[in-house]
């Protein structure tokens, strides 16, 4: 059986002595050794000199930063500098959070979060000297630039902004949260988690990513090119930054604000990948008798195990003074109990318990020089969800339905059913291998396309069938955002690095594409009123996309956000909601076909006769233009842009809020967006929407944002002489 790290942990909290836990096996190709670039001796946290004179930090066009460091420690502290100056206080208070003190500073409305912070920080502390010694070395140096920076920069941060970060701290800043007490909230998290495993993106707004890779046989250049392009809120903190370590790594990509190497995609001179969102099953709730002489214990194999109470004990501001209270947890051996009743006790099994080596697996990843490396590094499984797509200078395109996914002697409970065990052999006990999730390696017609949707149709040639896995693997399903997706990548026999740019910034909606006929019949078959009728002549003329001059297309996402989920439709479940909306609804027979016609026409109708008066008493005129409502805003900038949500069907995805005038201004989806061909020296350009730096006061707030409204990206500064020569400004942090 797996150990549970929760008990690990208890016996940290509790002081009880339990018997160390092994570290993990080392897998071969792990140690730094085999991933060095050269013969250069690697420096240690030993080496005497200050962290500054370590590593220099050159700023190019837009502020990106290069990192070179000599040693890990190095890069840490570079990393956690540049991330200061950019975002600032929001930085540090990440350590707060991690540490379980937000009550201490901000009340006790800050409270709650801190007691499962002081159990993930305990975590940490506990399982610290197992990591790599590498992913210490970072870690420290990050506390370290953390320390330095508020010391230097007082007035950027709270009078009581500590400056004793540890290394353990980063180390705790992305581990896995404990259960929350209770099974209501537990299983609806879950059951909520399975929902989206089951929808596609017809429903979703395009929360996730797109991923593209392509072979070198569909490539005009005869390499492989990589595109990666997450879908978050623009709050999100994507960091785009170079570093290179001496003789250890060389790797540029996007970061996460707040930590030096978490969900990282981006390209090193060997190889280089992009994750994708994947809903996975993996948590399983188990329902076991309480021991009718012990109520402190449950019945499994025939005996009474205790279950352990823990009670965590956090503090909050209270006037000029500190408070506390108590928050207790209840834990076995297999797992953290979240209900008590009717003589049973529930305890949520799950494989990410306690992970703590999610940074480690990132590093290892940005070091990999070869695809066996690459996958050794996955392997390790820290990193639990996610779809994978890769590509390498060899010419490899890979891809992988990333899950830590148990391996179930029962059907799946959905992740909110508890399942009656009496036996272990009824608990699950081990994962699916990794090398027995869904793979593709080189799959026929040389592409890979990926934007969130289950693995199953990742390449049309190759299609991976589900009766293969079992019931706790997702299920098919293809969007339209997917659909279109498909369609892109393989539009062109093959294809240059600028034409895969162009295609991930079509102005394409396949949701218009597939309805507006169906519907212009529907709305003349019913004598429409002459303002509908003439709605309905522009939409004949609307393309069918949202470039920002195109008319047409307002008046379409109206009427299709109001037919798929207006009133008349109000709590209906989703799949009966595709099903009264649709006249053929997804198949798999038909992936990219489906769903078609419109179920319900004279429902159409009346709905765009709703879209044209709701359009022109809004905006005036029923025939406005897609930039005309929809507007990239930050800093000075304000332009108009096109894209539109994954439920429409566009690849070029943006979500939009309402502005104070009426018109619909960007705040998330695209906002990094990265293409790579791996030649000798990889190629490559990128754009980050919202900039470099979250201060308005930054010249990097707001200078990509035009750029990213017109749907150009800048070219990447990687080679040596290329960085160089776009250095704007060099230093070393801290001094």
């Amino acid at each position: 059986m797996l150990p549970s790290f929760r008990f690990l942990l208890l016996a940290a909290l509790s002081g009880a002595v339990v018997p160390a836990p092994r570290p993990p096996r080392p897998v071969p190709g792990h140690g730094i050794e085999r991933t060095r670039e050269s013969g250069a001796p690697r420096r240690t946290r030993q080496d005497p000199r200050p962290y500054p004179d370590r590593v220099e930090i050159r700023r190019t066009a837009h502020g990106v930063p290069h990192i070179a460091a000599e040693d890990m420690g190095a890069f840490g502290y570079g990393m956690a500098w540049v991330q200061l100056e950019d975002y600032g206080a929001r930085v540090a208070l990440g350590v707060i959070r991690a540490r379980g003190h937000l009550g201490r500073y901000y009340g006790r409305d800050s409270l709650e979060r801190d007691f499962d912070a002081r159990l993930t920080h305990a975590r940490a502390v506990a399982t610290y000297r197992q990591l790599q010694i590498e992913t210490r070395e970072t870690c420290e140096g990050f506390a370290a630039a953390i320390n330095d920076y508020v010391r230097q920069h007082p007035a950027d941060f709270p009078p009581w902004m500590p400056t004793d970060v540890q290394g353990v701290d980063i180390a705790a800043l992305w581990m896995e949260p404990p259960v929350p007490d209770g099974a209501r909230t537990f299983a609806d998290r879950a059951q909520r988690r399975r929902e989206r495993a089951r929808q596609d993106s017809l429903q979703r707004e395009g929360e996730g990513s797109n991923a593209w890779a392509f072979a070198p046989s569909r490539t005009k250049s005869g390499r492989a090119i990589l595109l990666r392009n997450p879908h978050l809120d623009w709050s999100a903190g994507y960091y785009e930054a170079h570093v290179t370590v001496d003789g250890v790594m060389d790797f540029y990509g996007d970061f996460r604000v707040g930590n030096p190497a978490l969900l990282v995609g981006g390209f090193n001179r060997h190889l280089g990948w992009a994750t994708t969102n994947n809903n996975t099953d993996n948590e399983a709730l188990y329902a076991l008798e309480v021991d009718s002489l012990r109520p402190d214990h449950y019945r499994l194999d025939g005996r009474a195990h205790p279950i352990t109470r823990i009670d965590v004990v956090a503090e909050y501001r209270n006037g000029p003074g500190l408070s506390s209270e108590v928050r207790t947890r209840w834990q076995t051996a297999l797992g953290p109990v979240v209900d008590r009743a009717n003589g049973m006790v529930v305890i949520a099994r799950w494989p990410a318990d306690g992970e703590f080596r999610k940074t480690e697996q990132f590093l290892r990843l940005m070091r990999a020089r070869t695809l066996e490396e690459w996958k050794d590094a996955m392997r390790l499984r820290a990193h639990t969800t996610s779809n994978l797509t890769y590509a390498d200078a060899r010419g490899n395109i890979f891809y992988v339905w990333n899950a830590t996914v148990p391996r179930l002697p029962h059907a799946s409970g959905g992740d909110s059913v508890a399942i009656p065990v009496r036996t272990s052999a009824e608990l699950w006990q081990d994962l699916v291998p990794f090398d027995s999730l869904p793979q593709l390696l080189n799959p026929p017609g040389g592409y890979l396309q990926q934007s969130n949707d289950p693995f199953h149709y990742t390449n049309l040639n190759a299609v991976i069938d589900s009766l293969r896995f079992p019931s706790n693997f997702s299920r098919p399903a293809l969007g339209f955002r997917t659909q279109l997706g498909i369609r892109l990548a393989t539009q062109e026999r093959k294809m240059s690095l600028e034409d895969v740019v162009r295609l991930k910034h079509s102005y394409r909606m396949l949701a218009g594409e597939r309805f507006t006929d169906d519907l212009l019949a529907a709305v003349r078959a019913g004598s429409p009123s002459p303002a509908v009728a003439q709605a309905a002549a522009l939409l004949e003329r609307w393309d069918r996309t949202t470039a920002p001059e195109s008319r047409g297309g307002v008046l379409f996402e109206a009427w299709y956000n109001r037919h798929l989920q207006g009133e008349a439709l109000r709590g209906v479940p989703f799949a009966e909601r595709a099903r009264r909306t649709f006249a053929t609804p997804w198949s798999p027979g038909r992936p990219t076909d489906t769903p078609d016609g419109l179920a319900d026409p004279a429902r159409a109708a009346a709905d765009f006769a709703w879209a044209v008066e709701q359009v022109t008493r809004k905006y005036g005129r029923a025939d406005v233009a897609w930039g005309e409502v929809h507007r990239v805003r930050r800093g000075n900038v304000d332009e108009p842009v096109g894209g539109c949500t994954g439920a429409l069907g566009c690849f070029r995805v943006l979500q939009f809020t309402e502005g104070p005038d009426g018109t619909r201004v960007a705040r998330g989806g695209d906002g990094w967006v990265l293409a790579v061909e791996f030649a000798p020296v990889p190629r490559a350009y990128s754009v980050l929407a919202y900039g470099q730096s979250d201060n308005p006061a930054s010249p990097y707030f707001a200078d990509q944002a035009a750029m990213f409204a017109r749907g150009e990206m800048k070219r990447v500064a990687y080679a040596p002489e290329d960085v160089e020569r776009a250095t704007v400004r060099r230093y070393r942090p801290g001094r």
